[in-house]
């Protein structure tokens, strides 16, 4: 009798916490100030942009640190503060910075939360037109403007809660 009480109340027990971390999730819901799309997110713009600047050391080491090429840095400054001042970026609360990052294999360009953009120096050497520059760093831009990683962190919040909750109700 005692066993069937107990499993009874890790159900109940995953059960709330199921519910509230699907209430948590459907009551983040805000508006884009910038696109106008209705979003769940669970942070805000100011915590989004302390997240990007406390993860980017970690990420310029990881991809070999700031690129010691002073001329390709100032370019791709440049060109994304363009990106930046012709788009919508402009009225985001973001202030974007740009960094060329010394990493002469892994062909890729990413963004944090809150407007760190990166791009590798095997990416940006493939590319021949300030014009493709910008299409990869707008690429970017759109993912901060859109608030996409603050998107994916919500998801993986409420994701969390829905796993721990079975593991309760489900745990023999």
């Amino acid at each position: 009798m005692n066993r069937l009480g107990g499993g009874v109340g890790r159900i109940v027990i995953g059960l709330v916490i199921a519910g509230f971390s699907v209430f948590t999730y459907f009551s983040s819901q805000q508006e884009n100030p910038v696109t106008g799309e209705q979003q769940w997110v669970s942070i805000t713009p100011n915590q989004e942009v302390a997240l990007g600047l406390q993860s980017r050391p970690s990420l310029e080491q990881q991809f070999g640190g700031q690129s010691r090429d002073s001329q390709a840095q100032q370019l791709v400054d440049r060109v994304g503060q363009q990106v930046v001042q012709s788009s919508d970026a402009k009225r985001s609360p973001y202030r974007f910075e740009f960094h060329l990052l010394d990493d002469p294999k892994t062909i890729n360009a990413f963004a944090l939360p809150g407007g760190q953009i990166f791009i590798t120096t095997a990416l940006a050497s493939k590319l021949r037109q300030e014009g493709e520059l910008a299409g990869v760093l707008g690429h970017e831009v759109g993912h901060v403007v859109g608030r996409h990683g603050a998107e994916r962190l919500a998801k993986a919040q409420l994701t969390q809660g829905l796993t721990g909750a079975a593991v309760i109700a489900t745990y023999d």
